[in-house]
Parts: structure tokens; sequence; C-alpha cells
């Protein structure tokens, strides 16, 4: 009963029996279309409150949310005055507020308005707004007392002279001297089919029951329970899928408002049937309240289906597990065979353990069938997405822009509009706990959505986001083309280092998300200072790179990325800079800890040098452009030929392990630019960096699926991107060996694109006629930066024999200067290798050397202390034919050989004596033998008087078998990230343009 429960039937027993209707003719009824959504009324989680709550003794409906009211056609009647009537509307909620409008837009004159006090100083909607239009409104606490109605309230009503009362809803109990006091009786809105699912959880019952059948009935009101004559009702299908707040949603509400206005536009016609009720067929279910909402499992899983969606989302249908009480809504049966991976949630007394997976939360009936539930309550009354239920830590904000902080002051404002009792919202301010309630959601989504121009908003967007800092990275999420689901849980590993707390994801990244390798499977990733772990991170397998590949395919073809302009795209990535740069110090401190990079050089090159890189890169996003090409004419046709740049799709990249974060960038910025996706797949060694740029892509807004992170090996990961058909282009920085392996391997795929950066063994001549003191400056930091772990490390150093000796001993007074420490002191100059396998790779370098007879000058050993120190070494007298002239080292080894003074080309012929050709560099004061020098040395870059000078908008790549294609370098290093489409256009005769 929801209209309001006469006096007389508090003493009655409803008893149940089966009813069929025989006279259907008085029935109106439809079917259920695509309708409106719009809120607040009977039976929806709003306004379903309990049999004539406060009356009784019985509690209320909890308040929950409704459904956001949006415009709805509402056909007028064209009667004139004749038909018109004096009515008193009782009840309250948007629905009675729409009921009231519509009824005085047919031409009826509400003469009263009787509605509920002010709850913490908030008139309800239907008062509120009969009060605007000045018609009187009375809002009695109560209407009877010891079981006689009030004489004050009985002369108030009786005084206006009311010829029919319309109870749309009401929670108060009404004495039946009013309900029959009008000349034309009382009518009642019932959400269900009368005379099934009498009393006060109606629409929860027809769900619950599984009916096929729903609607609404408007009868005339009596002295007993829900039993009145029946004057109209309406039908729908209910969807297997409908909640409580879908089906008023889509049906009750907008057309039971229809059937309200036309009930009593029949009776003012005289018109209006009265067909008694038979008990045959009628049935009463009592209130639903949280404590009769428990979970029985011992049915099949389409009954526990139907309980928790008739119970979604008031009172919550709940069960015992993990410790506390949980509430699940938004259930959907789950046809499927097979049972999806995930973690398993025990729950006693059910047949089998719940499944968390990535989709929801799987449960299953006593019947092995499976369903689905979304969303889960937690006890303290937080709503989360089920798949994140055993995702311990907290999610990633964005970060928010100016334009955001304007917007969030705007929205704050109507946080305090609707909270007066609240002095300042903060972030942490809780919409509910600080006194909100369910018509205050419907009032802050209206307010948001016309603050924010349209912007699609859902009641249940505040129910998941409860506090005024979450509520706004909602609002910013949607606001930038995505949805609260790609909302991102990171299991963060925490490390205080540096003085810093490190919180560092450690899973894969894929499609926006945190997840788990397949199988789960993990490794240790280990601090190079002194070979602790850091943590387990996610080893990725093939069917981990498939699904990643199919995220970036999808974001390519169907996501935001390829939708918004080439600037707004540009506008994402100076974002994502301004992200890095914030973060800098950080990201140095994780390139420290993980790759034993010298903290005060990753923050200005590792992580420095990718800050620029992305901003520089975001500036060329809308200078990509096309060119128009004129050609031979088909006369008398005139003819004119354009070409597009387009990006070219899913871009693999597998990067090395000596600069994390700025291998990343070089490769990753100009793919974005260009429009592409990307999966990368860092260094098995060194992949915290790239998690944690991962973390910062969701901050900036970047869409789900563009960019993906993939740890994990390079015979499983970065054979798979190689072979996988929907890659479009790799871009590979390596060792030549494995360079060769991926070049065929795109090959025989599908012929995609490849890009290579390979081995070095770059050549810097050093004539007798240099600037001696800038040429040992600049020859240690050609071998010794960074570790000597630098792809353009001057790997032999050819010095004129006249200054041989005194080059060496310049050098070798130096490295006596440099300090071996931890990479997180300011005053060290040389770390750790990267890895234990690298530094025993070097101790043999070095072994070999010696052996063959070069002359150790000084190091060649590992340092005696904890982790993989290597000392700076410098060998001379080494001769062309050595394995050390001919190999890189990739480490803190000087390799010096003379030549014979004044002999160019000589020393040109060797410098160019070998495969490789990534770099080079001459010291000399000539500029004519600088110039010639640099024109005849085989190398993608040569350094004159200079070295290590690289710039974003240099580009960068080898010669040889150090590679082809190029990184950095306006149009050069993006060059190879689109495709090229011409378009021939015809136009008629002398038509042309």
């Amino acid at each position: 009963f929801q209209g309001g429960v006469p006096e007389a039937a508090l003493a009655r027993d409803s008893r149940c029996s089966i009813y069929r209707p025989t006279v259907q003719d008085l029935f109106l009824r439809s079917s259920c279309g695509r309708l409106p959504t719009v809120a607040g009324g009977p039976g929806s989680p709003e306004l379903g409150r309990g049999v004539g709550a406060g009356a009784a003794g019985l509690p209320p409906w909890p308040s929950e949310p409704c459904l956001t009211p949006r415009p709805y056609s509402f056909p007028r009647s064209s009667r004139p005055g004749p038909a018109a009537m004096k009515i008193a509307v009782i009840g309250q909620s948007l629905f009675g507020q729409e009921v009231y409008c519509h009824l005085r837009e047919e031409g009826h004159e509400v003469v009263g308005v009787f509605t509920v006090p002010d709850k913490d100083g908030k008139a309800d909607p239907l008062g509120l707004k009969a009060d605007k239009d000045g018609v009187p409104v009375f809002k009695f606490p109560r209407w009877r007392a010891r079981g006689q109605a009030l004489p004050n309230v009985v002369a108030t009503y009786q005084a206006l002279g009311a010829e029919l009362n319309v109870l749309p809803f009401c929670s108060q109990f009404i004495p039946m001297e009013i309900i029959s006091a009008p000349r034309h009786g009382s009518i009642i809105y019932h959400p269900s089919l009368l005379p099934r699912h009498r009393g006060a959880s109606a629409i929860n019952w027809t769900l619950i029951h599984g009916d096929k059948k729903g609607g609404f009935t408007i009868f005339w009101a009596d002295d007993g329970l829900d039993t009145g004559d029946l004057l109209l009702q309406k039908e729908c299908e209910i969807l297997p899928d409908d909640t409580v707040s879908t089906l008023y949603s889509r049906f009750l509400f907008p057309e039971g408002v229809k059937g309200m206005v036309q009930a009593v536009k029949l009776i003012a016609e005289g018109r209006a049937p009265r067909l008694p009720q038979p008990e045959d067929g009628a049935t009463y279910e009592g209130i639903q309240k949280k404590e009769t909402a428990q979970i029985n499992w011992d049915q099949p899983a389409e009954a526990i289906h139907n309980w928790i969606r008739g119970n979604d989302k008031v009172p919550g249908a709940w069960t015992e597990a993990c410790g506390q009480k949980l509430t699940f809504f938004s259930s959907t049966l789950n046809t499927e065979g097979l049972v999806p991976e995930g973690e398993t949630l025990p729950i006693p007394g059910a047949h089998r353990p719940g499944v968390v997976t990535g989709a929801g939360l799987i449960l299953f009936g006593n019947d092995d069938r499976m369903l689905l539930v979304k969303s889960i309550q937690l006890e303290d009354g937080k709503m989360i997405p089920a798949s994140q239920l055993f995702r311990g830590a907290d999610s990633t904000g964005l970060e928010l822009t100016e334009e955001d902080l304007v917007t969030a002051e705007a929205v704050r404002g109507a946080w305090k509009r609707i909270l007066p009792n609240v002095v300042e919202v903060e972030d942490s301010t809780d919409f509910f706990k600080s006194g909100a309630a369910s018509l205050d959601v419907v009032r802050l989504v209206e307010e948001v959505k016309e603050l924010c121009d349209g912007l699609e908003l859902e009641n249940e967007d505040i129910y998941m986001a409860t506090t005024f800092g979450d509520f706004m990275q909602l609002l910013v999420r949607k606001m930038r083309g995505d949805n609260k689901e790609s909302q991102c849980v990171i299991d963060h590993v925490e490390k205080t280092v540096n003085k810093l707390t490190l919180r560092m994801p450690h899973q894969l990244f894929i499609g926006g998300a945190f997840v788990d390798a397949e199988g789960a499977k993990t490794y240790e990733t280990i601090n190079p200072t002194d070979g602790s772990v850091i943590c387990q991170v996610s080893l990725a397998q093939v069917s981990d790179v498939d699904k990643a590949v199919a995220a970036a395919k999808d974001a390519f073809e169907h996501g935001l990325w390829g939708k918004i302009s080439a600037r707004d795209r540009g506008r994402l990535l100076y974002r994502l800079a301004d992200l890095l740069e914030q973060q800098q110090e950080e990201l140095a401190t994780i390139e420290a800890l993980d790759a034993g990079a010298v903290y005060t050089l990753a923050l200005k090159t590792h992580v420095g040098m990718s800050i620029q890189t992305f901003r520089y890169f975001a500036g060329w996003c809308d200078k990509i452009q096309g060119a128009t090409i004129p050609i031979n004419q088909a006369r008398p046709n005139r003819n004119l030929t354009m070409t597009r740049k387009e990006p070219i799709g899913v871009c693999g990249i597998v990067i090395p392990w000596n600069y994390p974060l700025m291998m990343l960038s070089w490769k990753m910025a100009a793919c974005l630019a260009a429009g592409n996706t990307v999966v990368i797949k860092p260094a098995q060694v060194t992949p915290l960096t790239a998690l944690k740029f991962a973390e910062l892509t969701l901050k900036a807004g970047i869409p789900k699926g563009v960019i993906n992170v993939l740890p994990g090996s390079g015979s499983v990961v970065g054979q798979r991107l190689s072979d996988h058909p929907d890659v479009r282009k790799i871009a590979f920085t390596g060792s030549t060996e494995v360079g060769k392996r991926i070049m065929k391997s795109c090959a025989l795929s599908n012929v995609k694109k490849v890009s290579l950066e390979l081995g070095g063994k770059s050549p810097l001549i050093i004539f007798a006629d240099c600037d001696l003191r800038k040429a040992v400056q600049m020859g240690m930091s050609s071998v010794f930066f960074n570790k000597g772990e630098n792809c353009i490390a001057a790997g032999r150093l050819f010095v004129e024999d006249s200054i041989h000796d005194q080059f060496v001993q310049r050098v070798v007074e130096e490295v006596g200067k440099m300090k071996i420490g931890s990479p997180l002191d300011r005053d060290t100059s040389h770390g750790p290798q990267n890895h234990q396998a690298h530094l025993q790779k070097l101790v043999e370098y070095c072994q070999r050397g010696v052996k063959e007879g070069a002359t150790l000058v000084c190091g060649g050993n590992q340092v005696p202390r904890p982790g993989f120190f290597f000392e700076p070494t410098v060998f001379t007298d080494v001769e062309d034919h050595m394995f050390i002239a001919r190999e890189e080292s990739f480490g803190p080894v000087m390799i010096i050989s003379r030549f014979a003074s004044g002999d160019v080309d000589a020393v040109l012929s060797r410098a160019n004596a070998t495969e490789f050709g990534l770099a080079s560099g001459v010291f000399t004061r000539d500029i004519s033998k600088a110039l010639y020098v640099s024109d005849k040395l085989e190398a993608g870059t040569v350094f004159v008087n200079t070295y290590n000078k690289t710039d974003v908008a240099a580009p960068f790549g080898g010669f040889k078998q150090s590679g082809f294609g190029k990184d950095l370098g306006n149009l050069i290093g993006i060059g190879d990230k689109w495709g090229w489409k011409p378009d021939p256009a015809g136009s008629r005769p002398d038509r042309a343009i």
C-alpha cells in the first residue's frame, strides 16, 4: 500500500489467495517501451516506505538513491472547464510533484497540498513546488492521536472544499475521515498489478518472485490494505536484469504519472470504473527490511539473482563474507559455461565459493549456474566495483587542470547549498554522512549536469563516489571521455627511500588497469646497490600480450583516442609531461633504486630528457600535415592529388635497461603524437619506472588501452609482439643479434614496420691539436657516463701518438677522483652496474683484454663491497685485432689505441672498420679537419669537440648493424609512425580549383 493507510486497515488481517481478472476491458494496459529516466515516486528506492510508517511502529525504509528525472512528453487534455475539479494532493516526493504539476496543467484546481514536515531544513519537492505556485501547503507531523483523527487537521482539510483526494505517494497514515470526505473519494497509486503483491514492498516482491509481467494499479481507497476497487491498471514486461531502480525508471514513474492524470480525467468525465478486487489470486508480502534481506544460498542461481535484484537498491541483499557484511547490487545471470579465472571468495552457506574477476563477482546457485554481481557495498557503507573487492590499495587520482579546478569550485558550491549544516566542503566530506538523503542525490545530479553542460551523470555515480574528492575525480574522468569503471585501483609497493615514500605499481598495465599476469606469475626485481629484492613484479605471458594488443587495437579503432582532435591529443601529452615533472624526484629515485642510476644524473637526464621529449612531441601533434601534389591531367578532366599522414595502429615497443624511462619516452612520445596506441615491454630487470609512468598516464587522462605496459622476458613478450598480426610496428633498442630476430619475425608475420637501435662500437678520434683539457673531460664522459651503460658510449678512443701518454696520465688522474658509492648519495659519480649478469660479463671482458695483451692501466675488477659495482677501467696498447677493440663492453671500460701523428685517413679507416655505426666523435681545433673527419665517419651521429650531447630536436639513430630508423628530431623522429595515403580526387571539366 503506497498511498497512505486508512486507519481501519490496521485491525485487518490480509489473506492470500489466487486471482484471475475477468473484466479485461476495464484494465488499461500498455507494453513497456524505451521510456526516459525519471525519478522519485512510489515503489522507487527513494519512496518505498513501510506500511503506515511511523503510525504502526514499523520502521520506514532506508533512504536510498532514486532515479534522475528527465523531461518526457505528456499528452494534455483538450476538455474545457466543466471537467475540472478541486483536488487535494496528499503525499510527497518528485513523483507527487510531477502528478501535482500535470493535474494543474490539465486545468484542475489544486486547493491544497498535504506533505511531510521539512527535514533538516529541507522541504519536500512537492511542498516546495506548491508553495512557489501559491498553493496552500500543510505539513502535519501526524494526522491522528490515539486512534482518532486530530480535529484541527480534519477542520483544516474540510475548509478547502476538495472534491477528490489524489494520493500519488504518502508515507503517513490518513484517517478515514479524510479519505471518505470528498464527493469523489480518494484514489491511490500502487506499484503492482493488484491484487498481486499487496503491501509496502510490492515492486521488490514482483522481482523476487521472478514475475514476467509487472505494472501499477490506481485504485479507490477504502478501509482495507490495498483492497480498494480497481480504477486503472497498466502492465509492462519485466526484463531479466531489471532492478527496482530500472523498472521504476523505465515504466513505473513515467507511466505512473500519466496513469494518475488519466484516472483523474476519467473521474471528472464520470467514466471511472470501480471493479471490486476479488481475493482469488491475491498475495501479500511483508515489508523488506535489511535484516530480512540476507541471501539464502541454498537455491538456484536464478532465484538468487531475483533476490539480489529485487532488493536493489533498498534494502540491499547481503551476505557475510570476508569477515564483514557485503551487500550486492547490479546482478545479471551468466549463461556462459566456463568459470572465469580469479580470486576465490569463501561465502558461508554457499554451494561454491565466489570468484572475483575483472568483470565482477561470480556467484553460484545450488544448480551450479552462475550470476555476476558488479557492485558491492562494504560494511562501512562504501560502494566499490565488485572486481576490486580484493584490491586493497587506493585508486589513482587524476591531476586536475586549472579548468578542472574552476569546475570543482562550482560543484563545491552545489554541495554547500545541498548540505547547509556543513561549514566547509573538503575533499574528505562525505555526502551522505553530512546529512544528504536520496532526494538530495537527485538534486545534486541535476545541478551538476547543468553546471557541466549536460554531462551524463547518474545517481549511482554518487553512491560510488560519496566524498567530494572522489566525486570530482569521477566528474573529471567523465568530462575527459572516460567513465567511472576506468578508475584504476593500484596495489602499490611502498618503500621509504631518499627521504621519499615511493609508491610503485608492480602489476601489468593492460587496458587502463593494473592486473596480474596469467597464472599470477611473478619474478623478483633486484636493487643493484645491495643485491636485495625490491619487490615481486608480474611476469607477462603470451596471453597477456594478446590481451594488451587487443586493448590497444580497440582503443585505436573504437576508443576516444582516435576521435579527439590532434590538438586535444597534444594537450593530453603536455599534461603527461607536467606530471612527469611534478613527480621527477620520485621517478629519479626509482631509477636509482631499480637501475642503479646515479640520482643526480637520473634527475637531469633519465627523467629530465623524458619530460622534454613528451613536451616536444606534444607540440607536433597538430602539425602533422599532408601535401598537395601536381599530377598530369586526364583531359578533359582536371585532377588533384592530396596526401594524408595517418597513424598506423598498434605499435610494439621493446626497450633496454640502461635508460628505462628515457628510452620509453624517446620511442613512445612520437608514436602517441602521431595518434597510435602502444604496447611496451620494459626491460625485465628494470620495470618499475615504466609501471609508475603508466600510473601517471591515468592521472593525465590518457584513455584506457592507449598505453599498455608488460614487464616480462624478451623471448616471450618481445617475441609475441614481433609475431602478432595486429601489431603494425616494432620499435626496438637492444643487441644486434636480437634485432635481427625481431626483423625476421616482423617480416614473416605481417611485414610490420621496424625501427632498430642496436649495438655500437663508437669511435672517438682525438687529434693532437685539440683542447686537451676538454678532450680529457669529454673523453671521460664518453666512456663513464651512466656507468658506461650508454648505447653511444665511445667504445674505442684513437689518440694521436704525440699526446697519447699525456692523455692517458690525465685520464687516470681523473678516474682516481671518481667517487664510487650509493647512487642516492649526492656526491657519487659512479654507481653500481645494472644487474649481476652484466657485472659478470664486464669482469670476463676485462680478463680477455688482459689475456690478449692489452695493458690494463687501472680498474678491471668488481669493487669489494655489496652490490654490483665495477671499477672504472682504462686499457691502452689495444690492437685492432683484439676482442676488446671490436666488441662493445657496455660498461665503464675505456679502450685507448694510438695512431700515427698526421695520418688522418689511416685512423679514419681504422675507426670505420666495424660493423657498427651508431655514433662517433672527433676533437680538433682545425675546423677543416673536423668537417672532413665528420664527413668520412660512418655513423648516425658525429660529435665535434663534445660528446653525449643529444637533444629532442635532433634525430637519433644508427648506420650499418647499429640499426635504422630514427628517434627524436621533429618529423624525422615521427616519420615512421604514420602511413602516407594518396588521395587522388577528380573534378568535372572546367570546374577545377
